[in-house]
């Protein structure tokens, strides 16, 4: 049992990591700053399911994809892991990786055409689709990542990432609507402090990812 509660936090501290929730929080308020506050829940709200649709989606797919296209279980976690390590390298320099968030123009195309729109509220709501559920969510290294978590056993490591995803998804939705507070709280030095911390975490996860992948390939 102990075994079994230590597997769950790795897994959540994993997804913890590559998702960042209190890092997205100034991307969320800085896309809904002119929403009311009954639009911004409903757009985090459908965000945060649309991302765990997605990663269900493919935690339980893992093992057809990996038949379809004829992938083995150590090539994709060599290869996940060297892009969850990117993503950590960009993190631990204080950046976001490309590969994971839209850049400034993407997010302020994002909340141009939601405010040119007659209807401002099924535009705002739009936002959660692209680019708050895909790519700040259930990005490629998120997906890689659950892939890896979900592959590598039967059920019971499905479930377990599933789940874990399930709370981190709402403990995510607790940070988005409380985001003003926990900004003005912290502040930016902090926030970037947490970044890199987040960063460092997900680069040795993105190495032992690969380093287990390698070891499968050549049987060691």
């Amino acid at each position: 049992m102990d075994g079994l509660w230590l597997h769950m936090g790795t897994v959540f501290m994993g997804f913890f990591a590559i998702m960042n929730p209190i890092a997205n929080v100034p991307i969320f308020l800085g896309l809904t700053s002119e929403e009311d506050e009954q639009t911004t829940k409903a757009i985090a709200f459908r965000a945060l399911l649309l991302a765990f649709i997605i990663i269900t989606l493919f935690s339980l797919a893992g093992q057809y994809i990996f038949t379809l296209f004829g992938i083995s279980l150590s090539a994709f976690r060599i290869t996940g892991g060297l892009l969850v390590f990117l993503i950590g390298f960009h993190m631990l320099q204080g950046n976001n990786s490309s590969v994971h968030h839209p850049d400034n123009q993407q997010l302020r195309e994002s909340k141009q055409n939601a405010s040119d729109k007659a209807k401002a509220r099924e535009a705002a709501l739009s936002i959660a689709v692209s680019p708050l559920a895909l790519p700040i969510l259930a990005g490629p290294g998120t997906i890689a990542t659950a892939m890896s978590f979900s592959a590598g056993g039967g059920i019971e490591e499905m479930l377990i990432t599933i789940g874990a995803f399930g709370v981190l998804c709402l403990v995510t939705y607790g940070f988005f609507i409380s985001g003003g507070k926990l900004v003005s709280y912290l502040g930016n030095a902090a926030l970037g402090a947490i970044t890199r911390m987040m960063g460092l975490i997900l680069a040795v996860i993105g190495t032992q990812m690969a380093i287990e992948g390698i070891k499968g390939a050549f049987g060691i």
